[in-house]
């Protein structure tokens, strides 16, 4: 296996991770902006207050992506052995 091959299956496998990972880190983030602008507008300041909200919308993106996330990294990994005798070694 030579550097571009070594690269090329690094970055894809960033890419796949940096795919599966969006939508998981995309919902607590706006959760949690929304949980905080909500503190901020009623002075309340608990900090257990976002475990709860952030909990339910990592439960729900993970009922809506799930599939797809569990697709995306069954082909990457099919690929990846699929082409397994190519990379050499």
């Amino acid at each position: 296996m030579n550097e571009a091959v070594a690269l090329a299956l690094a970055r894809e496998t960033l890419w796949v991770a940096l795919q599966v990972g969006a939508p998981i880190l995309g919902a607590t983030l706006v959760i949690g902006v929304v949980v905080s602008i909500i503190q901020a507008v009623t002075q309340v300041n608990e900090m257990t207050l976002t475990f709860v909200p952030k909990f339910i919308g990592v439960f729900v993106a993970m009922l809506i992506f799930g599939p797809w996330m569990l697709q995306t990294l069954v082909n990457f990994t099919t690929v990846l052995f699929t082409n397994l005798g190519t990379y050499g070694g």
